[in-house]
């Protein structure tokens, strides 16, 4: 499968069915020097709230949470909030 190909799959989390929108508008986070993906930061999905509470600008996929590369999709477990680990 081409990158090309990945990039245009739809982000999908199968516990609560949240749409994360596709690949490709996120960020791959991998160790450089043994090429290991960590996992993928996007933007946190719109969600309307009226609460003064916070919400985070980011959230991040572990590569150990996806479950499926399908033809369209990417499924995935769960999201986890931003590790500054992985940043660098």
């Amino acid at each position: 499968m081409l990158l090309s190909e990945l990039a245009e799959k739809e982000l999908i989390e199968m516990e609560n069915g949240v749409r994360f929108g596709f690949l490709a508008d996120s960020e791959c986070l991998f160790d450089p020097k043994t090429g290991k993906i960590h996992g993928f930061e996007l933007a946190a999905p719109f969600r309307l709230s009226f609460s003064k509470k916070k919400t985070e600008s980011s959230v991040f996929i572990p590569w150990e949470e996806i479950l499926l590369i399908g033809e369209d999709r990417i499924l995935f477990q769960k999201t986890v909030p931003t590790s500054k680990q992985y940043k660098q």
